[in-house]
């Protein structure tokens, strides 16, 4: 369908293919005032949840004791307010099914006893986080609410308290700041999600998590995931944080230059960061796109109305499939005039994208019209009704033949909820870039998920008290604070190791072990702190776990190594993988097996001459052993053997 020169889009941004990521310089990203902060989430390694006696890391995959429904509702803010986000959850009208188990879950964390006090290892861990970060710790912990109405916690509420503000860390040549870390319970695991049920397994729920956030320093996708990488870092060298899939997760702010604020949340990896940052830089400048084109057009937020027509009868015994079974079951199907958006619900937003999708997210969210295709368009090429049909249900809603009109399907109440909602929607698009929370999606784009939180879903707790933070624990914890990622470099260079074996090491989970060993390196030592690091960054090394309980043995390895008993080759098998010492019982033992093959293969070879000879077999004994027993130690025992008359017998 042409569009007359009245609607035809002007913005020379709305008339090409998005760029794909990897293609903008960083001047292009400083012309769309590209800025991005992020939020790090870590559940710290504690035996106990945040709030209750319940253990914490126990995972409960497949199995569960008990069943509880819930309904949420709204409540009011200490000013008299409802939090608008709460509101839109409200009106999903979900189910909310908690799977429980008896071994993590308790009373408290269904509201129906009061909270213990706050966990000691907890809030020792998220003080030392705070301080890693240079953050300025607060004299008293003061717990509040944060309202929840998805059902990611039964209360309906999380308890937070923020820990310190103002930190930074060095990224390059500049700092990036660190607006605060707050700890807070962690939520539900979601099961499923499925038209107006919800189901979630507690597990999880109240586990203590800190959450790191920064200002919008980074101007790059680029710069996102490698402040990322840092804090990630900065939070494992603490040694406080649990590791492993779901321990970490991240949401991100992007926003540019006559945008808005708009978070992504539930970000799995930090890789993901970079296409997921550029892609909604790009999604906000074709949404000021739209609200440029709807100005010249004359489209107010008051010209747009939450008109809904009942089309069911205009499509009865249509062709296009989803729509006729819908009928079929009882289905009303509802038109939404949208006049003066001719053109624009077809403009790319995203990577196989368009500005409809953003109409389609609500509905399926809020309206839990979630069985896609769950809507379509007049205006759009994919097959949905004849054009006798089209014409039939623009004649009943009394518009011009190239107005486009949005078709939802459903239930009565849910189709009136999502006509609500894409009158809502239409309204956000003449303002440019609602305040949103997005989902990351797995191609790099994202989806609607809900509106963004504000101030007023936050109130004090009123069961516990504050805590006031002694001088001598805030010292106590300062006292042993470790060496910061970056400064670990330092430390490595002076050491001499090299730039890409220190760039693994300092962020590596045995820098512990090799801050420790490194003290029994004399000066001048033939074993050096390059040869540590690359023994302690082996493959084959243990876990964590398993270095620090061998401390011990470690230490013994060490002083083999410096004495020369030992050379680094010896350390690690390559049977089993397993660190063994190579003591005189078990060096022997692997001399006398190899001697007797070397003896063999040599014999084959018949080479002349007893240095020759000698050295041959003493080659072929070293290669035998693979490095597992320092070759003086060979030689001398080779020696001893000429003694007793094998080289004859060998020869012979």
């Amino acid at each position: 369908m042409s569009l007359s020169s009245q609607y035809r889009l002007s913005d020379p941004w709305l008339l090409q293919p998005l760029p794909a990521y990897g293609t903008l310089t960083d001047d292009e990203y400083a012309a769309l005032g590209f800025r991005c902060g992020l939020e790090i989430h870590q559940q710290l390694l504690t035996v106990r949840k945040l709030f209750c006696r319940c253990p914490a890391g126990r995972y409960n995959r497949d199995t569960h004791d008990a069943e509880i429904l819930r309904h949420m509702r709204p409540t009011l803010s200490e000013m008299g307010e409802y939090d608008g986000t709460a509101l839109m959850e409200f009106k999903t009208r979900k189910e909310i099914v908690y799977l429980l188990n008896r071994e993590t879950v308790c009373t408290y964390e269904m509201d129906d006893a009061p909270p213990f006090e706050m966990d000691d290892v907890a809030l020792d861990g998220s003080l030392l986080m705070a301080m890693l970060l240079g953050c300025g710790v607060v004299s008293e912990v003061h717990i509040t609410r944060k309202q929840y109405l998805d059902g990611s916690i039964p209360t309906g509420f999380q308890r937070t308290a923020i820990i310190g503000t103002d930190g930074r860390v060095p990224f390059g040549a500049r700092t990036v700041r660190i607006r605060q870390i707050s700890i807070e319970e962690d939520s539900c695991r979601e099961v499923s999600d499925q038209g107006h049920r919800r189901v979630y397994r507690t597990d999880r729920l109240g586990m203590p998590l800190i959450e790191t956030v920064t200002d919008p320093d980074m101007v790059t996708p680029q710069e996102a995931m490698a402040v990322g990488q840092i804090l990630r870092f900065l939070a494992r060298s603490g040694g406080m944080v649990r590791t492993g899939a779901g321990a970490a997760r991240q949401d991100v702010n992007v926003s540019v230059n006559g945008g808005t604020r708009v978070e992504i949340k539930g970000v799995p990896s930090l890789r993901d960061v970079g296409r997921l940052t550029h892609n909604e830089a790009l999604r906000q400048r074709s949404l000021l796109g739209i609200r440029g084109e709807l100005a010249k057009r004359g489209i107010t937020v008051d010209s747009i109305t939450d008109r809904l027509v009942d089309v069911t009868t205009q499509v009865r015994g249509t062709a296009c499939s989803f729509i006729a079974q819908a009928v079929a079951q009882g289905a009303m199907v509802g038109a939404c005039p949208l006049p003066g958006f001719q053109g624009l619900l077809e403009v790319q937003t995203q990577p196989h994208t368009s500005f409809l999708q953003e109409f389609s997210d609500r509905v399926r969210v809020i309206a839990c019209l979630d069985q896609l295709p769950n809507l379509v368009v007049s205006t759009q090429t994919a097959p949905s009704l004849s054009s006798t049909e089209w014409g039939r249900v623009s004649k009943a809603c009394g518009t011009a033949a190239e107005v486009p009109l949005i078709l939802v399907w459903g239930n009565r109440a849910d189709v009136e909820t999502a006509a609500r909602e894409i009158a809502i929607r239409a309204r956000d698009a003449v303002s440019g870039v609602p305040n949103e929370t997005r989902q990351a999606l797995d191609d790099g784009t994202n989806g609607f998920e809900r509106i963004l939180p504000g101030a007023d879903r936050m109130y004090p707790d009123t069961d516990l008290p504050p805590i006031p933070l002694e001088d001598a624990r805030i010292d106590g914890i300062a006292a042993r604070l470790p060496l910061r990622p970056w400064e670990r470099l330092v430390k490595l260079q002076e050491l001499g190791v090299g730039a890409d074996l220190a760039a693994r090491l300092s962020r590596h989970r045995a820098w512990d072990l090799f801050e420790h060993l490194a003290k029994r390196l004399p000066a001048g030592s033939p074993f050096t702190a390059t040869q540590l690091a690359s023994l302690l960054l082996d493959r084959s090394a243990p876990r964590p776990a398993s270095l620090r309980a061998a401390g011990e043995w470690w230490e013994a390895v060490v002083d083999d190594l410096v004495a020369g008993r030992v050379v680094p080759e010896a350390v690690w098998t390559a049977e089993d993988g397993i660190a063994r010492r190579a003591d005189d019982t078990t060096a022997r033992a692997l001399f006398e097996a190899a001697r007797t093959a070397a003896l063999s293969a040599v014999a084959m070879v018949r080479p002349t001459g007893e240095d020759q000879f000698r050295r041959a077999v003493m080659g072929a004994i070293m290669h035998g052993l693979r490095g597992r027993v320092p070759g003086r130690q060979v030689g001398e025992w080779l020696v001893r053997e000429w003694l007793d008359g094998s080289p004859k017998e060998a020869r012979s």
